[in-house]
């Protein structure tokens, strides 16, 4: 029970993360640039407690160096591309991570397993810039506020303490149902776009749901935190991939 409950803490929590980057969007690019930085931390120091890798400030620095990085210059530079040097950042950071084993030195435990996690880090919390991108695109509304509609539910269809056989269908329909109501009712996103995008949402966040119940119980809050939050926060950058093929 008791790791569920710092599941559900950290669903919550997750909850709490994307609504800091999406709502921060109504205060404009620089408010909501703060708000996906800030998130990014979270993720970014959270993420080497969830996998249980050594040199977990420094790797957590990197990881979340390389999300700000992806977020300002998503923020700040001039469009149409908005994602165009988000790959730049994350490559950065994945150099940077193994930079980071190679000080470490020969002989240290567990370099090979902490470069990848470290380094999937980096990717997922880069692509958590896509909210910003999304909301530059079609404005504060539109996909963005429907991808961030369909993530809520996911997550919280995530925190059923029931099995992956029937929560993992259940997201992917709840999302996919919920994003074209959220359509109809709250924004101009036509009913196939956001069911598409609803769908999507769901099937990657309850793929995350299966990876995390196949961690051990004994992880510390932080990394509860970060596997809730990281796929949550990426989902940003399918909302902003949807939103220019189906949308723009």
């Amino acid at each position: 029970m008791r790791a569920w409950t710092r599941s559900v803490a950290g669903g919550a929590v997750a909850i709490a993360g994307i609504a800091v980057a999406v709502g921060t969007g109504l205060g404009g690019v620089a408010v909501q640039f703060a708000g996906v930085a800030a998130v990014a931390v979270v993720v970014g120091f959270g993420w080497p407690h969830f996998l249980g890798i050594p040199a977990k400030k420094t790797n957590g620095a990197v990881i979340s160096l390389a999300g700000i990085a992806s977020a300002a210059a998503t923020a700040f530079v001039p469009g149409p591309q908005y994602l165009a040097w988000t790959p730049l950042a994350i490559a950065v950071g994945v150099m940077a991570v193994v930079v980071v084993q190679l000080i470490r030195g020969t002989g240290q435990s567990h370099r090979l397993e902490s470069a990848f996690g470290a380094s999937a880090g980096v990717l997922l919390c880069g692509l958590g810039a896509g909210w910003i991108a999304t909301a530059r695109l079609t404005g504060a509304g539109s996909m963005l506020l429907v991808a961030a509609i369909s993530t809520v539910v996911a997550l919280l269809l995530g925190m059923i303490r029931w099995p992956d056989t029937i929560i993992a269908p259940a997201t992917v329909v709840f999302a996919g149902l919920a994003a074209p109501l959220a359509g109809l009712v709250l924004t101009d996103v036509a009913v196939l776009p956001a069911t598409i995008a609803g769908v999507v949402i769901g099937a990657v966040l309850a793929a995350f749901r299966a990876l995390n119940s196949a961690r051990p119980d004994r992880v510390a809050a932080a990394g509860f935190v970060a596997m809730g939050l990281a796929p949550a926060f990426a989902v940003g950058a399918i909302a902003y991939f949807l939103d220019r093929m189906l949308v723009v």
